[in-house]
């Protein structure tokens, strides 16, 4: 464990949100104006989750995650998904060695710790699938041979929501294995005028410098762990899954992966916030980023033109908050 990551397991959550906040202000040097989605990717990071982006062209979701892996001095490595990539172009293949009589695993994308997966709705199901494994069990299985992925790993998917031409839009049972959906958004006029100062030169991207490392990285993920949570607030995690589940304009509900995720994710966003202990606005925060790509709503909400995020909202004033004394 080198000296960086020393300090933060010694130095507590001090050090971490140090160095949390260096890496947020490192991205910001590209990326202006969305500090919010950045701090989320960050924390879906840091919790070990995965973030598929979901936006229009042109709005920063390469760039996030390219400024993202640099910053963190990981190694990483993107997949530009079409509809004739293969799930060896993904995962790996075993290549016939001449000079040894014997087959040579030639690693992967998916090797890196940052595995950028750059319109993935272009790929093919057989290809998009080629990913589940390597997202829920940090491995890869090829020719009935086991491979661990080094930590930390992350899967960043991109995707643009307007061009359903030739796509594959991914099946609910992969989106649940995503931690986050998040949206980039059109940058406010200072921001894009910002932009243009930044970029309209030069990239920005090229002077990125990065301000940690794997091994911080892996430091930052075990102090999140260590993160307390009252039973109380399990119980409101747990209570928010079942009334989506229960909610009659709601046809799909909450997995008990995306309670999970809500929890690791609530543990993260406190240790970036300065304490050793989560509360119910940590979770609430979270709510829709986590549960909201996870649930499909009933046919007759959608002809009303309800929307998951409203939904989910409204359930957010309902379900009972555990008491501070409590929580």
């Amino acid at each position: 464990m080198n000296t960086a990551s020393s300090s933060i397991i010694s130095g507590g959550l001090e050090a971490f949100q140090a160095s949390f906040e260096s890496i947020v202000a490192n991205i910001e040097e590209t990326i202006q104006g969305k500090a919010e989605v950045i701090r989320l990717t960050l924390i879906a990071l840091v919790a070990e989750g995965h973030v598929v982006l979901e936006d229009v062209p042109g709005v920063g979701k390469t760039m996030l995650a390219k400024s993202l892996a640099r910053s963190v001095g990981c190694t990483w490595a993107r997949v530009q998904f079409t509809p004739d990539l293969l799930p060896s172009d993904v995962t790996g293949v075993n290549v016939w060695k001449a000079g040894t009589d014997e087959f040579e695993f030639k690693p992967g994308a998916v090797f890196a710790n940052i595995c950028l997966s750059d319109e993935i709705n272009r790929a093919s199901p057989k290809t998009q699938s080629a990913l589940l494994e390597c997202m829920e069990e940090r491995q890869v299985t090829v020719d009935g041979t086991t491979h661990e992925l080094q930590a930390p790993f992350m899967v960043i998917a991109t995707q643009n929501p307007l061009e359903h031409e030739g796509t594959y839009p991914l099946p609910e049972s992969q989106l649940d294995r995503f931690m986050m959906r998040l949206s980039m958004g059109y940058p406010s006029r200072s921001s894009e005028l910002e932009i243009l100062d930044t970029h309209g030169g030069s990239s920005a991207f090229e002077k990125l410098e990065s301000v940690a490392g794997a091994e911080t990285i892996v430091a930052l993920i075990e102090t999140a762990r260590r993160i307390h949570v009252a039973p109380s607030l399990k119980r409101y995690i747990v209570d928010l899954s079942e009334a989506t589940r229960a909610h009659p304009e709601i046809y799909l509900g909450a997995s008990p992966r995306a309670s999970l995720y809500l929890l690791r994710a609530a543990r993260a966003a406190a240790a970036s916030r300065g304490r050793d202990y989560v509360v119910p606005d940590d979770v609430k925060d979270l709510a829709v980023s986590v549960l909201a790509h996870r649930l499909v709503l009933a046919p007759e909400a959608q002809m009303r033109g309800d929307t998951i995020e409203d939904i989910l909202e409204g359930l957010l004033g309902r379900v009972p908050i555990p008491a501070r004394e409590q929580a």
